[in-house]
């Protein structure tokens, strides 16, 4: 299977560690967790004292579905550092998004090599970081009318991605 980086903002912590936990049962290969506008400032400021308790929940989530190895959990970054990170296809959930649902922007082609998918914060991406999504070249997509709460969006569109790179 192709690799999936979940590029995911920093949001209320139980809720991002249920999210590393499923997301991982789902098959993500690396998750880069992001300080967005909206994340709130003391959760920025404690979130890289929690790398090592996300990579240990990765792990036991990794043993409990029999991964052979658990993702990769990268340190907080600024969203700037992640703009131009490396995947064939690079997807920015957007409830703004009108035309593209994430399932009809999985194109085979560019996901068997590599898919890299953004879930924003509680409250959503802002618009100047969706413009900067957009300058860098990441593809736009929504998961319908719904708004979703974030560690919901992120296990949705983890398993929509995993399920149409295991169909192709």
């Amino acid at each position: 299977m192709s690799e999936i980086t979940l590029v995911l903002a920093v949001f209320k912590f139980d809720r991002l560690e249920w999210a590393i936990e499923k997301c991982t049962e789902l098959g993500v290969s690396r998750i880069v967790p992001v300080i967005a506008r909206r994340t709130d400032t003391h959760l920025a400021a404690a979130s890289a004292k929690r790398v090592e308790r996300w990579q240990r929940i990765a792990r036991q989530a990794s043993e409990q579905s029999r991964r052979s190895s658990p993702p990769e959990i990268a340190t907080p970054v600024k969203l700037l550092e992640v703009l131009n990170l490396q995947a064939p296809l690079r997807i920015v959930l957007a409830e703004s998004e009108e035309r593209n649902l994430l399932c009809d922007v999985v194109k085979p082609d560019l996901a068997q090599s590599g898919i890299a998918l953004a879930i924003g914060p509680e409250g959503g991406w802002t618009t100047d970081e969706l413009q900067s999504f957009q300058q860098a070249g990441w593809i736009s997509a929504s998961l319908g009318n719904t708004i979703l709460r974030a560690e919901t969006a992120a296990m949705a569109a983890t398993a929509i991605v995993a399920s149409a790179l295991h169909s192709l």
